[in-house]
């Protein structure tokens, strides 16, 4: 079965205190939330997103939510926290030109109100062209503009010599676009989680609690720019 494309959409969402008392349910989750909200950058004021409304989180991996269950990857937590018809479009194993294939189609079928784009990882890890990868993030990102929808881009840690030792942080080229491209962008996150050995399943996925607080620091992000009315 590919594993592609699914939405989740709650018939109820839970009330926002509720929701989070259960997705930052450990002392050490609620610390790396906490922590993770000075990792956000500043982006440009959004529209706010009525619950409903249709959102797509492209990505890989991290987006599908490997290292966790279904229900536990970011784009169903979101879905439950806001109301919004998230679709999660993460593909395990995609590079940035494969999420760039793809996306015309899911821009159609969807036509979302916010696009949140989180790829490039797969391109570090295969030693892939950093600017070609840029290319097609810049890409990405330009036809979910063009459509009307908001972006929040998503970065993602470099592959280097500090990331052997378990220091990550995020390639330089999301900053780049994000001052180039009217996105607001979310810094720090993914690099804090998977540089903390309590927050991944393996190496390069997060777990449970990992997703909780990717979840908790992108709710908060949203919040700040104008997008999620809490």
């Amino acid at each position: 079965m590919h594993p592609s494309v699914h939405s989740t959409a709650p018939a109820s969402p839970l009330p926002r205190r509720r929701f989070l008392r259960q997705l930052l349910a450990t002392p050490a989750a609620l610390s790396v939330g906490l922590s993770l909200a000075a990792c956000r950058s500043s982006g440009p004021q959004g529209k706010a997103i009525a619950a409903g409304e249709s959102v797509l989180a492209l990505g890989d991996s991290l987006t599908h939510g490997v290292g966790a269950s279904a229900t536990q990857a970011y784009p169903h937590r979101l879905a439950e926290a806001t109301g919004w018809h998230v679709t999660n479009a993460g593909v395990s194993g995609d590079t940035s030109a494969q999420a760039l294939q793809r996306l015309p189609g899911l821009l159609q079928a969807h036509q979302p109100r916010l696009v949140i784009v989180g790829i490039g990882g797969n391109d570090f890890l295969r030693r892939q062209s950093a600017s070609v990868a840029e290319q097609n993030i810049r890409a990405i990102c330009q036809q979910c503009l063009d459509t009307g929808a908001q972006v929040v881009l998503v970065a993602v840690p470099a592959l280097n010599l500090l990331a052997a030792a378990g220091v990550l942080k995020d390639h330089r080229l999301y900053a780049d676009i994000a001052s180039d491209l009217p996105v607001a962008l979310l810094e720090g996150t993914w690099s804090r989680i998977l540089s903390d050995s309590s927050l991944r399943a393996d190496q390069v996925h997060a777990n449970a609690q990992g997703y909780a607080a990717f979840t908790e620091a992108l709710l908060g992000a949203l919040r700040d720019w104008g997008m999620w009315r809490a």
